[in-house]
């Protein structure tokens, strides 16, 4: 069962999108599988494990949160990657 759900709308070039979430999740050791369409990644933050998955529609980014820290909410995870990827 996912712990968190959010949408992010892609705004620009999807391909430009998809470079910067690889090297956001990259940048902080983690790991990055997927394209344009859908994919996986997990990342270690403070000695917790980050981990979800995303799917688009050309449109928007739809991310499942699988794996989180009890004290870091979906809201703070969803900012990260809205700061990262807007």
């Amino acid at each position: 069962m996912s712990v968190c759900n959010f949408t992010i709308p892609i705004t620009g070039d999807h391909e430009v999108v998809f470079s910067k979430a690889r090297a956001a999740i990259e940048k902080q050791g983690g790991n990055f599988t997927g394209d344009e369409q859908s994919g996986q990644f997990d990342v270690t933050v403070i000695g917790n494990t980050i981990a979800g998955s995303y799917t688009s529609d050309g449109d928007n980014l739809f991310f499942i949160i699988d794996e989180k820290p009890f004290f870091i909410s979906c809201d703070v995870v969803e900012n990260f990657l809205k700061s990262k990827l807007v």
